[in-house]
């Protein structure tokens, strides 16, 4: 659906749009028009399928970063929106940044010794979480995110983790393709189910991570 839905798009529709299995996007940085996007498939990551590969699991094992919740949402989004093509635009960082006043918008930051090296950010409703997107400025530095964002779900109650699409990246991570219907029927579920992002501490380590992770699948 390609009607524009900037001058009249609230964080409170946005809010009942996600809830209805739908989501808004722009056709790049530059237009300033949304549009209603419903895919025929959707991806989504078991919280108990999410793959960390040996190289992955020694990365977390290193000490030379440091993982936050909800400390620079914005720097987040603007990050994710900074690479040469993007679907976030103006309009959209704003319903977020409101999304995020309002306790429904949230963020992962991996730190690095000279500032954010990754990041995820998301919507929250009950018990999904809907990602919107994520970024990397050093190596593994989405992945890290992705990592202690999976966990931290897992430990929050959440039993939903849209990704909206799938892709290569997310695959070798765990996501799979699920149909339309069938994101619906787990989106009933999870909408109505009691989580709070934040109600649990991230493991104070990658190594700590990695030892409450008992679904942790290692591969080369």
């Amino acid at each position: 659906m390609k009607d524009d839905l900037s001058a009249q798009l609230t964080p409170d529709m946005m809010l009942q749009a996600y809830a209805a299995g739908i989501f808004p996007m722009a056709e790049g940085r530059d237009d300033p028009r949304l549009f209603w996007v419903d895919p025929r498939h959707r991806g989504v990551v078991p919280l108990n399928g999410f793959h960390i590969s040996r190289s992955l699991a020694r990365r977390l094992r290193r000490d030379d970063y440091r993982v936050t919740l909800n400390h620079g949402f914005d720097d987040v989004v603007r990050a994710c929106a900074a690479r040469p093509e993007t679907w976030i635009n103006d309009p959209l960082r704003r319903l977020y940044s409101a999304l995020h006043d309002m306790g429904h918008a949230h963020s992962i930051e991996v730190h690095g010794p000279d500032g954010l090296i990754g990041g995820v950010f998301g919507l929250t409703i009950g018990g999904a979480f809907f990602g919107e997107s994520m970024f990397s400025a050093a190596r593994d530095g989405s992945k890290i995110a992705l990592a202690y964002l999976t966990d931290h779900l897992r430990a929050c109650g959440f039993s939903l983790f849209d990704t909206q699409f799938i892709t290569p990246h997310l695959a070798s991570l765990g996501a799979v393709e699920i149909p339309r219907a069938d994101y619906r029927r787990r989106l009933s579920r999870a909408i109505n189910r009691t989580a709070r992002f934040g109600a649990a501490a991230l493991p104070a380590t990658g190594y700590g991570l990695l030892q409450r992770n008992t679904q942790t699948s290692y591969r080369g």
